[in-house]
């Protein structure tokens, strides 16, 4: 199959100013409530953007677990390729794509670790055996096999048992980042895209219109 046997149209919204709320992210919460109300699967998967020590850019999937007025939040292992990233140089960048209502949102900003006490709350709200394996991987590091992963959940579920709380590790919380321009993409017949973007200003937020 090629390439050009994978074109198809794009034709089901339209995103003008007249309709796009002033604050970003207003409209993101709109868009996310449509995805969630729709066919999308996993509508909160998006692309977490960093940048490494050589100044690379570096991308993988994460889940969002909350976007609030101050911006979207995300947990992770702070000792991980991403969280030591985070940890070098804050700035970051989340793609959301939704295929199913033709959409993207792309956001800049910079993340900031969030305060112990959401973090604790956040982790004692996980399921137990993703509490455990929070423990248990050295994420991002290199494994000899299958095997040696499976060893450390032996020795963290021998550490804290089958039942009672489990402790959030000290190397695992969230992030928020603080947006400072949001982009929505709608598709569009013909290639001639709605791109809107906001940028974060002194008296709040400017909106422009992008060439497709």
């Amino acid at each position: 199959m090629s390439i050009e046997d994978l074109r198809r149209e794009y034709a089901r919204h339209e995103l003008n100013e007249g309709a796009a709320d002033p604050d970003p992210l207003e409209l993101f919460a709109r868009w996310f409530r449509e995805a969630l109300a729709s066919e999308v699967s996993e509508p909160n998967a998006m692309t977490l953007a960093t940048v490494d020590a050589d100044g690379a850019p570096r991308a993988r999937i994460v889940l969002l677990k909350g976007a609030e007025a101050d911006g979207f939040r995300f947990f992770t292992n702070y000792e991980s390729a991403k969280g030591r990233e985070l940890a070098a140089d804050d700035r970051a960048c989340l793609v959301f794509l939704w295929h199913e209502l033709e959409r993207q949102v792309r956001v800049e900003g910079r993340a900031e670790r969030l305060p112990a006490e959401e973090s604790d709350r956040y982790f004692a709200a996980r399921p137990r055996d993703s509490q455990l394996g929070a423990w248990a991987s050295p994420q991002s590091t290199e494994l000899v096999g299958r095997a040696a992963l499976e060893a450390h959940l032996a020795a963290t579920m021998d550490r804290f048992g089958l039942e009672g709380p489990v402790p959030r590790p000290p190397h695992w919380g969230g992030y928020l980042l603080r947006p400072t321009a949001i982009e929505f993409w709608q598709g569009r017949p013909a290639r001639l895209h709605d791109r809107l973007r906001y940028r974060r200003s002194a008296g709040g937020w400017e909106r422009q219109r992008l060439a497709p």
